[in-house]
């Protein structure tokens, strides 16, 4: 719920998904804006996806879902 309060006050802020993260990256590569945290949370979860229908295709022989 605190995460969803965040994104949506940065959403709501002018900069929206431009916005800068508060806290630099551990590499020093900087500020990651909102849009680059977002786009790679969902590579995250789309990752594991992948790998459960590769899974499952691999035991049942249909591909698709």
């Amino acid at each position: 719920a605190e995460s969803d309060r965040i994104v949506d006050e940065a959403l709501a802020d002018p900069a929206g998904l431009d916005t800068l993260a508060g806290v630099e990256s551990r590499r020093g590569e900087g500020h990651f804006s909102l849009r680059w945290i977002l786009v790679h949370l969902s590579e995250e979860y789309a990752r594991p996806n992948g790998h459960a229908d590769l899974l499952r295709e691999a035991g049942d022989g249909q591909t698709g879902g």
